[in-house]
C-alpha cells in the first residue's frame, strides 16, 4: 500500500458510504484512479467488506465481552472453531500462544444471553476452561 492507498482506506474508515469521487477527491486521484485502486484493494483483501454503524437510538442494549478458551489435551482449533463459527454471539475469534488457546468476542443483549453462550461454549467437545471478562466500557474502537 502507498500513500495514497492510506488516504482511501483512511476516508472509507469514516465514511464507507463515501462517492467514489469524493474519495478521490481526499485522496488527490482521478475518479477512474481512485475506481482501480479501490478495486486493486478489495482484490488483495486489503478492503474485506463494507459495513455501517448504527446510530446511537437504533443500538440495542449490547453486553461485550471477552471469552478466554483453553483446550483439552490432543484438541485444537480444527475441533472447535467451526462450533464457534456457528454461533452469531461470537463475533470474532482469536488464536492466542500460551495458556489460552482462543479468545472470543461476545456481544449479545443481556447478561442472560452471555451466561447461555458461555455455558454452549464449555459443552463443545474438546473444550478444557471458559474465562468471561465482561467489557465495562469502551474508550476508544478502531473498528467503528
Amino acid at each position: 500500500m502507498d500513500e495514497k492507498d492510506r488516504l482511501l482506506v483512511a476516508a472509507l474508515r469514516q465514511d464507507s458510504r463515501q462517492s467514489l469521487v469524493a474519495l478521490a477527491r481526499h485522496s488527490g486521484l482521478s475518479r477512474s484512479a481512485a475506481h482501480e485502486r479501490l478495486r486493486r484493494l478489495e482484490t488483495k483483501g486489503v478492503i474485506a467488506g463494507y459495513t455501517i454503524r448504527l446510530g446511537v437510538e437504533d443500538k440495542a442494549p449490547v453486553v461485550r465481552a471477552l471469552i478466554a478458551v483453553s483446550f483439552q489435551p490432543g484438541k485444537n482449533c480444527d475441533h472447535i472453531v467451526p462450533h464457534l463459527a456457528g454461533m452469531p454471539p461470537v463475533v470474532s475469534c482469536w488464536s492466542l500462544a500460551g495458556e489460552t488457546d482462543l479468545m472470543l468476542l461476545i456481544e449479545c443483549a443481556s447478561n442472560g444471553d452471555l451466561d447461555t453462550i458461555r455455558r454452549q461454549i464449555s459443552l463443545i467437545s474438546g473444550v478444557a476452561t471458559v474465562q468471561t471478562h465482561v467489557a465495562l466500557r469502551t474508550h476508544f474502537d478502531r473498528r467503528d
